[in-house]
């Protein structure tokens, strides 16, 4: 046999090594929401925990948002654009599809031709590219991989619907995987359930938004979130809890041993219950960024990291619980040390 291809460099350990974010300008409060919906303060804090959420203005688009979080997690890794081998893009609301969004933010933030791509996972999406970005480096095709989450989930967002209007928010949040002397990041238990896939989509699909226009009659309404909140809570609480303590009990850590616990921010009941589920001790530092910046989706988990960290919440080092699940159904939860 000939032409026999030179094996790999050896596997290698991964950590994050740095972490950025980027809230958008403008905050609504529950008072702002309720011009357009039929509520109560009182009724959006008991039912999400939500107080206020950022919009992203015309300039404010996916690739700013993501070039500005990016550049905070570069900064804080000690490392530049040119350093970086790859960059995973998470998002659900590129509202053009091709091309895709991240290399456009590959270039805008300095990183010339780097291999770039987009992961379309929900809110799943951040520790799916995070999984891939581990992947890279320890199989020796990339040293430094940036991953970006960001979302503009107020464009697909009905402002009457009583279902998702008061939750959802805009934001970027942004981690460097890079190369590790020991294990800190460890192995990410994910999956999918496509036979609940209509407890989250899209109202209209857009060949259908065609159709009606090309009648000349447009009888669909624009695309937005349409969400069975009910069924969702059932699910995330229930059987994320379960994957949860998979991916503690593959990565070797006890539920003592844990310094802080990152969910996806989709809502405070939510968090509360599996917190309750897990049993986690009081000392734990739970993450509850989206009562200042809603459900931001694939942005959300990064988003609630660099708040815990910027704010003194957890130090670096700290072993978090991460766990990402919406849209597909899908899920995905790790272990990891934090930056």
């Amino acid at each position: 046999m000939t032409g026999a291809i030179k094996a790999w460099a050896g596997r290698r350990n991964t950590r994050i090594l740095g972490v950025g974010a980027y809230r958008p300008r403008t905050a609504l409060t529950n008072a702002d929401i309720l011009k357009h919906l039929d509520s109560s303060d009182e009724w959006i804090r008991r039912r999400s925990g939500v107080v206020t959420r950022h919009r992203a203005d015309r300039q404010e688009t996916l690739a700013y948002m993501a070039v500005e979080a990016g550049k905070g997690a570069l900064k804080s890794a000690g490392i530049t654009a040119d350093d970086v081998d790859l960059i995973i893009v998470a998002t659900a609301t590129r509202m053009r599809q091709i091309p895709h969004v991240s290399p456009e933010i590959a270039f805008k933030i300095g990183a010339g031709t780097t291999a770039a791509f987009d992961v379309s996972a929900g809110c799943a999406g951040f520790v799916y590219g995070l999984n891939i970005a581990h992947s890279s480096v320890t199989s020796g095709s990339a040293r430094n991989v940036l991953v970006i989450g960001v979302e503009r989930l107020l464009d697909v967002t009905d402002p009457t619907d009583r279902g998702t209007a008061f939750l959802m928010g805009d934001g970027a949040g942004a981690v460097v995987v890079g190369v590790s002397d020991a294990p800190a990041i460890g192995p990410v238990i994910w999956g999918s359930d496509g036979s609940r896939s209509d407890l989250l989509q899209q109202s209209v699909a857009w060949d259908e938004l065609r159709e009606s226009y090309e009648k000349g009659k447009p009888e669909q309404p624009w695309p937005s979130l349409r969400m069975q909140g009910r069924e969702v809570f059932r699910w995330a609480v229930w059987q994320m809890a379960d994957v949860a303590r998979e991916a503690l009990d593959t990565a070797g850590v006890s539920v003592a041993e844990l310094d802080a616990f990152i969910p996806h921010q989709a809502n405070m009941r939510i968090t509360d219950s599996l917190v309750k589920e897990l049993k986690l001790p009081e000392r734990v530092v739970v993450a509850r960024d989206v009562s200042d910046t809603g459900n931001t989706s694939a942005a959300s988990i990064p988003l609630a990291m660099e708040k815990l960290l910027s704010s003194g919440q957890v130090s670096s080092g700290a072993t978090a619980l991460m766990i990402g699940f919406g849209a597909g159904l899908s899920y995905a939860g790790v272990v990891a040390r934090l930056p």
